[in-house]
């Protein structure tokens, strides 16, 4: 017999263990701004359950963590637009 294939819930239990082991984004990094370009809309954040479903936001360019509330006030030169709204929700095939 095979090996079983893992579940989704393991792969996304391996990839929160692996992100709660990143470090915070500095100020060096994060910029404030007073904008909608802001990491909450960025292509690269990302939010997982943590330790007891608390969330943990994630910038997946940088593999660090945001501080709660640093989503929503600051950006990194990284900053891209998600593919949603770069190309629209269904694009076209061509």
């Amino acid at each position: 017999m095979g090996v079983p294939l893992p579940r989704p819930a393991a792969l996304a239990a391996q990839l929160e263990n692996s992100v709660e082991h990143w470090s915070y984004l500095d100020e060096g990094t994060l910029l404030k701004t007073r904008s909608r370009k802001v990491c909450m809309t960025c292509h690269w954040f990302r939010h997982h359950a943590g330790v007891n479903c608390i969330p943990v936001l994630t910038c997946q360019l940088h593999q660090g963590l945001i501080a709660h509330g640093e989503h929503l006030t600051s950006r990194c030169q990284g900053w891209t637009d998600d593919m949603a709204r770069q190309k629209g929700w269904a694009p076209e095939v061509a």
